[in-house]
């Protein structure tokens, strides 16, 4: 490593999380002579550092690709201000409001060469410098007390082995109580701030040798379990011997029962974990099931809307004159209690009308209401896929839930809140099947106490991968309105597919439904011939646009999991050519032309976790991946990679809330565990024209009669029935 002196003359660029890219003027180093009152591209983790600062820094030149020499900086001091020049860059800094040039000349002219360490050592010395106002002189003690705690507070975190980004980040958050905190219980970090697994902080703990029995490791460690449980099961509670058997596993140790208990009780006389009988909940679980009861409570107890039943039936009768359309008892059912009820639950399968019940209801209200400003109504979804499938079906604006509430991806929060609240007066949901507990109780956060909500979704598809199972707690507390649709409309009404979805639901499959027409099909193979098999069915489709086909298997590992069929079906599809660049990224190589699939959330980009596209360009030498989302073109670099994979294949879960024309599904017992109803239906009911399964008829059989992992232990139907009682 090696070390610069100098100051900032500079700041390029700054991110929310204070990554810098300035242009640093070298005073002196103990590099090369010749970088000496030169200035230099400097780039890092600083906080609390504006132009005009003089900076020690630690760090290496590297050469960058596209901008050249760059020193990269792993640790840094701030340095006191000994000359003129730099005691005045210093105070007409954007550091310190209100101190212009004048005024820091004359705390200069009067305090001299050594003035920020007379006043740092006694402030009063302010006094002397007549220019200065009362606030003046407040920002500027205030502002080198922050300087001081800071850069001292950051070099110990990175003492105890937080590295500089990190340990800004907590001093962001706890300013001067930072140490305090640390010292008292270093895994509070683990508790406030999401960015810090507990892996990581036990790990920095027991370098400094927290023992393995300390109440402190264990309080966080049976924290940490109960998120495990909930996140790998779905589960908002939790009973004892669970948390105890997998403690023991986090913290790689054999607590006895009675400090389990002990640190078990503590949390609870803490309020992070609520005991209810024999239940333990994490602290945001049960306030957000508290947050839904409440709410819903409220809504469905509030009086129905007092519409004149003859205009409802007149404007329902006129719009299907003027659209073409039939609705049955039902549908007018779901279009007449959406005006009539504060809270709705509309449900059905598919092939239903769900959709067109949507577009229906904000089309009528629009009419009735004279709604202009369409910000009145939010038309929501829990993924990217299934925000822009509603829109392109309904022809009305629609959005993410995370675009809704305006997600911060930084801080993992929402600016549309209890303390800031939409405007939106009616608010339709769809995909409810795939909301979970948190999300739905921040999207109520983020509504006023009256507005209309209506969920619309399919009970029997998948859960959330979130922790909850909201659409059927609410459906299963029997307190709410809900209109179930049953009669069939997307496809004909003797569709295969949509008969074989059905038949999963009562678990009565006919397998002589296979292979009689031309939308449903299921061909044999096992683990050793299904490659050859799948090549033989994909070689058929791959004229398909990407958005019309689909592969999508249960899991990714195994050998024909999605993983390896991934490869497989690259180089089916997509094989190397000279023409086309590729780029290697762990171990996956990706070129152009490639199909992919978004991992995560990205609002500024306006992609989203589901989404689907396909590589336009890789830049090897730069490192940088283009890829067209539906005409949405966003570039990626190495710091954000692993936010995409390749997406011939792709997993049943990511495809919740997508439709495509033909889907083929592998289907073997080696997926094991990840046979089950849901997951199955899920898959099958993705397919609008054609849908091919591959596998072993046992393999099938297994999923269908397999409803024992869809079970999740939630408080939200009991809660809201007990509001009633």
């Amino acid at each position: 490593m090696s070390k610069i002196v100098g100051s900032v003359s500079k700041i390029i660029f700054k991110s929310e999380n204070s990554y810098l890219v300035m242009i640093f003027k070298v005073k002196e180093n103990d590099i090369d002579k010749k970088y000496n009152n030169r200035s230099i591209t400097a780039t890092g983790y600083l906080y609390d550092i504006d132009e005009g600062f003089e900076l020690e820094l630690v760090g290496e030149f590297q050469e960058h690709n596209k901008y050249g020499e760059q020193f990269n900086i792993s640790s840094y001091q701030k340095v006191i201000p000994t000359d003129e020049n730099g005691i005045i860059k210093f105070f007409t800094s954007d550091y310190f409001k209100g101190i212009g040039d004048t005024k820091a000349l004359d705390i200069y002219e009067t305090l001299g060469d050594d003035c920020v360490s007379l006043i740092k050592n006694d402030s009063s010395v302010l006094d002397q410098v007549k220019s200065l106002s009362k606030k003046n002189k407040e920002v500027i003690i205030n502002k080198l007390n922050e300087l001081d705690n800071g850069s001292d507070t950051i070099l110990s975190l990175t003492k105890l082995g937080f590295d500089p980004k990190d340990a800004g980040v907590i001093y962001k958050y706890y300013k001067a109580e930072t140490l305090d905190v640390v010292d008292k219980d270093i895994y509070q970090i683990y508790y406030d701030l999401e960015k810090f697994s507990f892996s990581k902080i036990d790990g920095i703990a027991k370098k400094n040798k927290i023992l393995v029995n300390d109440k402190r490791r264990v309080k966080a460690g049976i924290i940490y379990s109960l998120n495990l449980l909930a996140f790998e099961k779905g589960d908002t509670y939790s009973y004892f011997d669970e948390i105890f058997n997998i403690l023991r596993i986090v913290i790689n140790y054999e607590p006895s029962e009675s400090l389990f208990l002990e640190c078990l009780n503590e949390l609870i006389f803490e309020v992070k974990i609520i005991e209810l009988n024999d239940k333990y909940q994490l602290i945001d679980y049960y306030e957000a099931d508290n947050n839904i009861v409440k709410r819903l409570t409220y809504l469905n107890n509030k009086s129905d809307y007092t519409y004149k039943k003859d205009l409802l039936d007149s404007k329902i009768n006129e719009y299907e004159k003027n659209n073409q359309i039939t609705y049955d008892d039902k549908q007018k059912e779901a279009i007449k209690n959406a005006f009539l009820k504060n809270f709705l639950i509309i449900t059905g399968g598919p092939g239903t009308g769900k959709t067109t019940i949507i577009k229906s209801i904000v089309s009528l209200y629009k009419d009735i209401f004279k709604v202009r400003d369409m910000s009145e109504i939010a038309l929501l979804a829990p993924t990217g896929r299934a925000s822009k499938r509603i829109m392109e079906a309904t022809l009305f604006p629609a959005s993410t839930i995370h675009r809704f509430l305006k997600w911060n991806k930084d801080t993992n929060k929402f600016q549309v809140n209890e303390y800031s609240k939409s405007d939106a007066k009616l608010v339709i949901v769809d995909e409810v099947s795939m909301l979970d507990t948190m999300l739905f109780a921040s999207l109520l956060n983020g509504l006023k106490y009256d507005t209309k909500i209506i969920l619309v979704g399919d009970s029997n598809q998948l859960p959330s991968v979130s922790p909850g199972e909201v659409l059927k707690d609410l459906i299963d507390s029997g307190v709410f309105k809900v209109i179930s649709l049953e009669r069939l409309y997307r496809q004909s009404k003797d569709s295969n597919i949509i008969d074989l979805a059905y038949s999963i639901n009562k678990q009565e499959v006919d397998y002589t439904i296979f292979n009689k027409g031309e939308d449903l099909f299921f061909y044999k193979a096992d683990s050793t011939n299904i490659k050859e098999n799948l090549i033989t069915i994909i070689n058929k489709y791959k004229h398909l646009d990407y958005h019309d086909f689909q592969i999508m298997a249960p899991m990714y590992k195994t050998l024909n999991g999605i993983n390896n069929l991934n490869k497989i079906m690259q180089e089916l599809l997509n094989p190397k050519s000279f023409t086309k660049r590729e780029i290697l990224i762990y171990d996956t190589i990706y070129r152009e032309g490639d199909k992919v699939l978004q991992l995560m959330n990205m609002p500024d980009d306006n992609i989203y976790n589901g989404d689907i596209g396909v590589i336009l360009e890789i830049d090897p030498h730069e490192k940088l991946v283009t890829i067209d989302f539906d005409s949405n073109i966003v570039t990626f670099n190495s710091s954000n990679f692993n936010n995409f994979t390749l997406g011939y294949v792709i997993s049943i879960h990511k495809s919740q809330g997508s439709e495509f024309k033909t889907v083929v599904i592998p289907i073997l017992n080696e997926y094991g565990r990840m046979l089950y109803k849901k997951l199955i239906y899920t898959g099958i009911t993705r397919s609008k024209n054609k849908l091919i399964l591959l596998g072993e008829v046992e393999a099938f059989n297994r999923s269908v009669f397999n409803d024992l992992n869809t079970k999740r232990k939630t408080n939200l139907s009991d809660k809201i029935k007990k509001r009633y009682e």
